[in-house]
């Protein structure tokens, strides 16, 4: 039996040079990820940083053909700019909370439910998503209507006396922007629940907890992620609507999308659109940004 090979020993010489190896390595495999990156990030810097680009100027061009901050002057000083951005932002937290009201509970009970029944109910979920907003928006439109179900089944059953105004107002594009916007919180929010171990629970349990003290200092907390990613989802997208509140609000609840759409049909410049877009843009920029600093935190605090 032949003596085993003795190797010599390893020196920090050999361990800086294995090491700068390494580097070199890491650093190739880098450059070489970045150019196969190369064309998927032209595409996105001409479908998006160029539109961008075009909308940012084209806000900055007044009326008669010159540079200025007369389109941004303009929103500033017309109360109906001022107000058309509060109702949007108003209706927006109104569906946002209606959505954590409503889609909490229901993304609770999907986590919690053995697998069979979770994906029924997840079908259930998922299938407003089969049929187009429009379409859903135009339902609603017949159901709320002075003669729709909705106020036939108040007036049979004599809780109102004569049909109640459910649409062409704000109640009726509050119910059709949580309609379709639930989707959206339950989503992300079943996603965070389905990561919390149950044995957290009964763990919680055993010491003397209540279910009650369990959920809000165990689960909750947890589920915060979640929650807050699918909220501000919710949020952005309800402040750039604009095919259910047009058809829901009947011309009287005015949202940003919709006077931007106006002022494109309507006038021969595009630079209060384009400001109001641009406002619009930072707004939603700093609303995901403030989302991922406060997403980001969360998860670390788990």
């Amino acid at each position: 039996m032949q003596p085993a090979a003795i190797l010599p020993p390893v020196t920090e010489a050999d361990l800086a040079a294995n090491q700068r190896a390494l580097d070199r390595e890491a650093r190739a495999e880098d450059r070489l990820m970045f150019r196969l990156t190369v064309p998927a990030l032209a595409i996105v810097a001409i479908l998006m940083v160029v539109p961008i680009g075009w909308l940012l100027s084209m806000s900055f061009i007044g009326g008669d053909g010159r540079l200025g901050f007369e389109n941004y002057a303009l929103f500033f000083s017309e109360p109906a700019y001022v107000q058309m951005f509060v109702n949007t932002f108003a209706i927006a937290f109104a569906v946002t909370a209606l959505c954590l009201i409503l889609g909490y509970p229901v993304a609770y009970v999907l986590a919690i439910l053995p697998p069979r029944w979770s994906g029924l109910l997840m079908l259930a979920v998922l299938v407003p998503f089969w049929t187009s907003g429009l379409v859903r928006t135009f339902s609603w439109l017949i159901i709320l209507q002075r003669n729709g179900l909705v106020n036939k089944a108040l007036v049979a059953t004599g809780l109102v006396e004569r049909p109640i105004p459910l649409v062409h107002n704000m109640t009726g594009t509050i119910i059709g922007m949580v309609h379709i916007m639930v989707p959206f919180l339950i989503l992300p929010l079943y996603a965070s629940m389905k990561t919390i171990d149950g044995n957290l629970m009964r763990a919680a349990a055993s010491v003397g907890s209540t279910p009650t003290h369990a959920f809000l200092r165990v689960f909750l907390p947890l589920s915060m992620p979640g929650l807050v990613a699918g909220t501000i989802m919710v949020f952005v997208m309800c402040l750039g609507f604009y095919i259910t509140p047009a058809l829901l609000g009947g011309g009287r609840v005015k949202m940003i999308a919709q006077r931007i759409e106006e002022s494109i049909s309507l006038y021969p410049t595009w630079g209060p659109a384009a400001a109001l877009a641009v406002l619009l843009l930072v707004v939603t920029a700093l609303c995901l940004a403030a989302s991922m600093v406060l997403v980001r935190r969360l998860s670390t605090d788990r």
